[in-house]
């Protein structure tokens, strides 16, 4: 099959509107019309575009950028792109899209006034460490950073720089997709990085004592 990039463009031998074929792209592209075979110029005009404003959001922080996409490109919760900020080239997800007054999951680039979003290629995690006796009270806090794409098992081991945790659970956020659970629980389970609302682990492998 060909690969040959194909235009709707008007034939001057036709009289009307046809499919072309791209022979030689430019501002005066060459074309073919595939009705009748007529080779001629024409000037091509530039797709349409629009810009939606992009709010992203990482460690508590926020700031504001643009996305240039097609009228008719559906964004939705759950989403991924790459948004180019002054901080950074980031992946995100979309978290909320934003139309007038009201947060909806979905809408075209069109319609959409701003897309909420949050960084998924670098993440801090919070993870809950539970002492080895089953003390709840302490239970201690930290926060790790990691690629998104790093995958978290349950009943897998863990290091932290001097802290080397089993992970005994964990919670995933809300608009990430391909899970069927909001909790994992049960050992070989697995969720990425950036779908981490908390982890939960165990300071020593040698107890059973899980209290998350």
């Amino acid at each position: 099959m060909s690969n040959t990039s194909r235009v709707s463009a008007t034939c001057p031998a036709c009289g009307e509107e046809t499919v072309h074929e791209m022979l030689k792209p430019g501002g005066q592209a060459t074309v073919r019309c595939t009705e009748c075979d007529h080779t001629h110029k024409t000037e091509l005009s530039e797709p349409k575009t629009t810009e939606v404003d992009v709010i992203v959001s990482q460690d508590g922080e926020s700031w504001p950028t643009t996305v240039t996409a097609q009228p008719d490109e559906e964004y939705e919760v759950g989403d991924e792109f790459v948004a180019e900020t002054e901080q950074a080239i980031q992946q995100v997800r979309v978290t909320a899209v934003e139309r007038g007054d009201e947060r909806i999951e979905s809408a075209s680039a069109a319609a959409a006034d701003t897309l909420w979003t949050r960084v998924v290629d670098n993440v801090g995690v919070d993870v809950t460490i539970h002492p080895n006796d089953g003390r709840k009270d302490e239970n201690r806090s930290e926060k790790v950073y990691l690629p998104g794409d790093h995958e978290f098992t349950v009943g897998a081991e863990e290091t932290f720089g001097d802290e080397e945790i089993e992970v005994v659970g964990i919670h995933v956020r809300d608009a990430s997709t391909g899970y069927p659970f909001d909790k994992a629980d049960q050992e070989g389970q697995t969720v990425f990085a950036k779908d981490v609302k908390r982890l939960f682990g165990r300071d020593q492998v040698t107890s059973a004592w899980s209290g998350w």
